[in-house]
């Protein structure tokens, strides 16, 4: 049996941000491994064309190849039509029966979870660690989220105790349209990938 970390998202592209969540989660939970799964075909992210499932997982190998407890999982690439974390999960359960997973949000999907496509599903099949960080436009805090979420569904739910990071893939992509300067938010190597592949050049 192992303690597998997931961290899902398109990754496009994968920034510093991932790195310190997934680190944080190795770190404050002994956990045994972080999955990086690049989603196929994510439902939620029609407001631009993702790019490429090979270019994305390239990023991402380039981003974890110095950390030996990350891997990459193309266990969502493979998969046909839209990618939903609770068929996801329930698919890990049946390859993975002897796995315990540990599912690495966002402040922010914390307070999106119930719009997921079977949200009960998602809390029930994995140990959920969120960021902490407060928003100041949502109507309850984070310990009456988490709260609220417990008592309406079977749930673990966990915080994790790591510094915000004000970037997001969304933003690097304008930037890099823009021809501005992103290494000091991606590694080194993922910021050399999309200049050498010209990547992020539509205009925002």
């Amino acid at each position: 049996m192992a303690d597998i970390g997931i961290m899902g998202g398109t990754f496009d592209p994968i920034h510093n941000g991932h790195l310190m969540l997934a680190r944080q989660a190795y770190q404050e939970y002994n956990l045994d491994k972080i999955w990086f799964m690049p989603s196929r075909n994510p439902p939620h992210k029609k407001d631009h064309t993702v790019t490429d499932a090979a270019l994305r997982c390239h990023m991402v190998q380039l981003a974890i190849s110095e950390y030996p407890e990350f891997q990459l999982s193309d266990f969502e690439i493979h998969r046909e039509g839209n990618t939903y974390t609770a068929e996801t999960l329930r698919l890990l359960h049946i390859q993975y029966p002897n796995h315990r997973f540990f599912f690495i949000i966002g402040a922010d999907s914390l307070y999106e979870i119930e719009e997921w496509f079977h949200p009960e599903l998602v809390l029930k099949q994995a140990v959920i660690l969120v960021a902490g960080r407060e928003y100041s436009g949502n109507i309850r805090s984070m310990d009456e989220q988490i709260s609220y979420l417990k008592q309406k569904y079977p749930s673990d739910i966990r915080l994790l105790h790591c510094q915000e990071m004000n970037i997001s893939s969304k933003e690097l992509r304008k930037m890099a349209a823009e021809k501005k300067e992103i290494s000091h938010e991606v590694p080194g190597s993922v910021a050399q990938y999309i200049k050498q592949n010209g990547l992020y050049q539509e205009s925002f």
